[in-house]
């Protein structure tokens, strides 16, 4: 009979020990690595909260001091608009007015309905 290109009997139930043992090996425990600082669930959760209200407290005091800047810079450009302090005071003039003007409706209707009742 010719062999076969695994060899004889004997050496086919070798490599199929061998092949056995190599896959109990993968199920044997191995070895852990520990962290050297170890943290927990409730640990990690909690860092993680403080990184994110640290965060939000950065992004807010970054958005007040943009928001601040920003109402600064209006505020000096409508000081220095000449244009602008005009439509102001015109527009100051108006309300006066029409303010008045209410006032006398008021007073006018008041003494119309003293009349009347």
């Amino acid at each position: 009979m010719r062999e076969s290109k695994i060899g004889g009997f004997n050496e086919r139930l070798e490599s199929q020990a061998e092949a056995r043992r190599a896959l109990l090996e993968k199920f044997k425990p191995k070895p852990t690595v520990q962290p050297e600082v170890f943290e927990t669930r409730a640990q990690r959760k909690e860092r993680e909260i403080e990184e994110v209200r640290a965060k939000r407290v950065a992004d807010k005091e970054a958005a007040r001091l943009k928001a601040e800047a920003a109402a600064e810079e209006a505020r000096l450009a409508l000081a220095n608009n000449e244009e602008a302090q005009l439509e102001l005071k015109r527009q100051e003039r108006k309300d006066r007015k029409s303010a008045a003007k209410a006032e006398a409706r008021a007073k006018r209707e008041a003494k119309s309905a003293m009349r009347r009742g």
